[in-house]
């Protein structure tokens, strides 16, 4: 029982035991006016009674309440539950985006990186058959005058026409 609950049932037993003691007092017939007629009739009986009433329509006013409050806070669980399902629903559908954006990038860059790599290889080719073509005819003309040049920095004798020369063995 909640503090509140507890005071107002203090206060309803106070009420109630004042009534109880005084219940000669409450019955006796006192002349009172009602507007624009004079009543005999027990004054503490009929402030009872308002009381009564009165403590009765705020019960009912606070049983309205609570049950307004009830219904709105499960409107509000269903609504929050269905705007979550909503936003979990959204965030998947971005991912699927972004996991897709992603992909095709990858695609996007792997294909560019083919065709680099095609390119250059290409060319890589290109450049080694010209480096060929450049290169055999004139490799036996650099043998056959790197020969006597080879032979004077080692100090051996040159050869003239129609001499022999020794070689020494490897």
């Amino acid at each position: 029982m909640g503090l509140r609950t507890g005071v107002l049932f203090v206060v309803v037993l106070l009420i109630a035991a004042l009534a109880a003691l005084n219940w000669g007092l409450l019955v006796t017939p006192t002349p009172m006016s009602v507007g624009l007629m004079q009543v005999t009739a027990p004054f503490g009986l009929i402030m009872l009674g308002l009381t009564t009433l009165l403590a009765v329509f705020f019960l009912a006013y606070v049983i309205y309440l609570q049950s307004t409050v009830l219904i709105d806070g499960r409107r509000h669980t269903k609504e929050m539950q269905a705007q979550r399902e909503l936003a979990d629903r959204a965030e998947a559908s971005r991912f699927t985006e972004l996991r897709s954006f992603l992909e095709a990038q990858e695609q996007t860059r792997v294909v560019q990186s083919n065709q680099r790599q095609a390119a250059l290889l290409a060319r890589v080719e290109q450049l080694e058959a010209a480096f060929r073509l450049r290169t055999d005819p004139s490799g036996h003309a650099t043998v056959a005058h790197g020969g006597p040049l080879e032979d004077r920095f080692e100090g051996r004798p040159t050869a003239t026409l129609g001499e022999v020369v020794p070689t020494r063995p490897f």
